[in-house]
């Protein structure tokens, strides 16, 4: 029993912190003097990975090695290979089955 009045204490607890905390972020995370610069660090952000990803494709290119968005075109083109390939197969065993019957 008290460790059901030990977890109920600390529930209680938890609820006024965490409404407590929940109402002080919420008027921090509006105000513009905290938005402006987490938009302008979010843009930056953006902007060096932007970069980086350029950086890497371009190295990857100099090795004469596929970057992602090669291996992903020809996946692409093997997913649509393969998706033909059962098309004919199905056709073909459904052309079976009709001469069977």
């Amino acid at each position: 029993m008290q460790t059901e009045t030990i977890w109920d204490l600390w529930k209680k607890g938890f609820t006024a912190w965490e409404g407590a905390t929940a109402s002080y972020l919420e008027k921090v995370l509006v105000n513009p003097s905290v938005l402006g610069p987490a938009g302008a660090m979010l843009t930056a952000a953006m902007k060096t990975k932007a970069a980086s990803d350029k950086a890497m494709s371009a190295w990857w290119a100099a090795w004469g090695l596929p970057n992602r968005r090669d291996q992903e075109r020809a996946l692409h083109k093997l997913n649509q290979m393969e998706s033909r390939l059962l098309d004919l197969e199905e056709k073909l065993e459904d052309e079976r089955d009709a001469r069977v019957k």
